[in-house]
């Protein structure tokens, strides 16, 4: 039985999808590389996610390398006409386990094709264009001959619709003259608020925003002050951290990720979380 989700839907490309979605990264084995510890724990999560309802997983072919993509075509093919697949492109994994920038036009073309491969499909429904931490830090570099390659990929029908992750406003604008984008993905949290203004932004636009590492980079301050909201409302700091992203903008998508279907159900309750307007002071204030 699908549950019901109370933190409503939102537009991702031309479909509308629930704003708790699944990421895949988890399933990999230790650093996200190898095989999972348990093949058949990792399927059953993915089945479970979309019995309850989630319509959109993250995932890459480089995580594991090659590891996620399988276990979701194993697991899900052949795939509901109201799953979304978001994929990512732009690195490469070495084979002692390190994480290597792809980022030239003929490096993202074949991380296209290993996707389409491993996934089982014709055509990727997103793909985003990842900047590689390595790859010049975080900053203004231009992106232009990379995402220009990706435009070209979506014009000949390889990708369906494109977007952009771990990248500044300035990259985001860059791309965003180049070809349109449904999704920004970065770094954002309670403690970690730098891309408030693109949020905003995005939002009046009608794109996606989705961050990643809910929990990343909190100081021991911070985290205790997240542990006495959850406990206040009978949360985990986890569940309180999610809902306080799902109350910051509409169009903030979710993808929290986990191996334990236990996890994963824990994960979906934070649907149906309401955070009283105290809480909300007391989270703001974290920051």
């Amino acid at each position: 039985m699908r549950t019901i989700d109370h933190a409503g839907t939102y537009t991702l490309g031309d479909r509308q999808v629930r704003r708790l979605g699944y990421g895949a990264m988890q399933l990999a084995g230790p650093g996200v590389f190898g095989p999972p510890r348990d093949r058949d724990a990792a399927l059953a999560v993915l089945r479970e996610a979309v019995a309850s309802g989630v319509d959109h997983i993250d995932t890459s072919d480089f995580y594991g390398p090659h590891v996620t993509n399988q276990l979701i075509h194993e697991a899900l093919s052949p795939y509901s006409d109201d799953l979304v697949i978001v994929t990512k492109v732009g690195a490469t994994r070495g084979a002692d386990a390190s994480w290597n920038p792809a980022q030239e036009p003929a490096q993202l073309r074949a991380a296209v094709h290993d996707n389409l491969r491993n996934l089982g499909l014709e055509r990727l429904d997103v793909v985003n264009f990842r900047i590689h931490p390595g790859h010049l830090g975080r900053g203004d570099h231009s992106i232009a001959d990379s995402f220009e390659a990706m435009a070209e990929m979506q014009t000949e029908g390889l990708i369906h619709h494109l977007g952009i992750s771990n990248a500044t406003p300035t990259q985001v604008a860059e791309a965003r003259a180049i070809a349109p984008i449904v999704c920004v993905q970065n770094e954002y949290n309670l403690a970690h608020r730098d891309d408030d203004a693109l949020i905003d932004e995005l939002a009046a636009d009608g794109i996606a925003f989705v961050p990643f590492f809910p929990l990343g980079g909190f100081s021991p301050l911070q985290s205790a002050s997240l542990s006495t909201v959850a406990e206040r409302i009978g949360a985990t700091p986890m569940q309180v951290a999610l809902a306080w992203l799902l109350r910051r903008s509409p169009n903030i998508l979710l993808i929290p990720g986990t191996s334990s279907v236990s996890h994963l159900r824990e994960n979906l309750q934070v649907a149906d979380i309401e955070l009283p307007n105290e809480a909300m002071r007391a989270l703001d204030a974290i920051h």
